[in-house]
């Protein structure tokens, strides 16, 4: 029962950001393209692989404990949002969890696959919005720094509210025992709040950046490649 209940919460929350993703696409994207299904679901497909693939390479960092590790999968997650609008973006970040548990499995009982996916769109999300309500590069920067500090206030709330008591009981692990491994890295850490302070928030304020700056530099270049392919599909055929 216990796991019945994390997987329909787990469910209600991506029915609930599918919805608010659909919602700011219809009423504020202002430059809604008219790819084809295909050429939508081939774009997203491809994005959500290699985030998929990115997902697998994960890097310890020596401020938090073991279960926290950075991953660049948003990269191409962001990119993919940017192209194809928001909705495209929760889809691709569905579609990588998918694909790292078929390829990886987990170690964390799920909780670290739903904490990914959930803390990631709420910084490609705000970021893909404030990018399509006024496409440009400014606009781009100003949606991944919204999208940094959401992912960080939020991302810390979560996980001391609910991701780490979720994962103490699916995963049999005392929070008493997941604070002492923060401890033995920091010793200023000694509660669950603490450990937020000191490991989730430093966190996600260190993979925003990271990816911001990341996928600036390469949308910058394949941007023009994407939107010559577009001339190229909405080129009218010859008789």
């Amino acid at each position: 029962m216990k796991n019945l209940g994390f997987v329909l919460t787990c469910l209600a929350i991506f029915a609930a950001i599918i919805v608010v993703a659909a919602l700011f696409e219809k009423f504020l994207c202002k430059d809604r393209k008219p790819f084809t299904k295909t050429h939508y679901i081939s774009y997203t497909a491809v994005f959500s692989a290699m985030a998929g693939v990115l997902m697998l390479i994960e890097i310890p960092l020596f401020f938090a404990p073991g279960f926290y590790k950075l991953d660049l999968s948003e990269i191409p997650v962001l990119i993919c949002t940017f192209y194809l609008g928001p909705v495209a973006g929760v889809i691709s970040e569905l579609l990588k969890i998918a694909i790292k548990l078929l390829l990886k499995g987990t170690t964390t009982a799920y909780v670290g696959d739903f904490a990914n996916f959930f803390v990631g769109c709420s910084m490609v999300l705000p970021a893909s919005i404030i990018y399509h309500a006024k496409p440009g590069k400014k606009t781009a920067v100003w949606g991944m720094v919204l999208g940094t500090v959401i992912m960080t206030i939020f991302g810390s709330i979560f996980n001391a509210v609910y991701l780490l008591p979720k994962f103490s009981e699916l995963f049999g692990m005392p929070l008493e025992v997941i604070v002492d491994m923060g401890t033995k890295v920091n010793g200023s850490i000694t509660s669950i709040s603490t450990l937020v302070l000191f490991a989730v928030v430093p966190f996600n304020i260190l993979k925003g950046v990271i990816v911001s700056l990341l996928t600036f530099l390469l949308y910058k270049r394949i941007s023009p490649l994407l939107h010559k392919a577009d001339a190229k599909l909405n080129k009218p055929a010859k008789n």
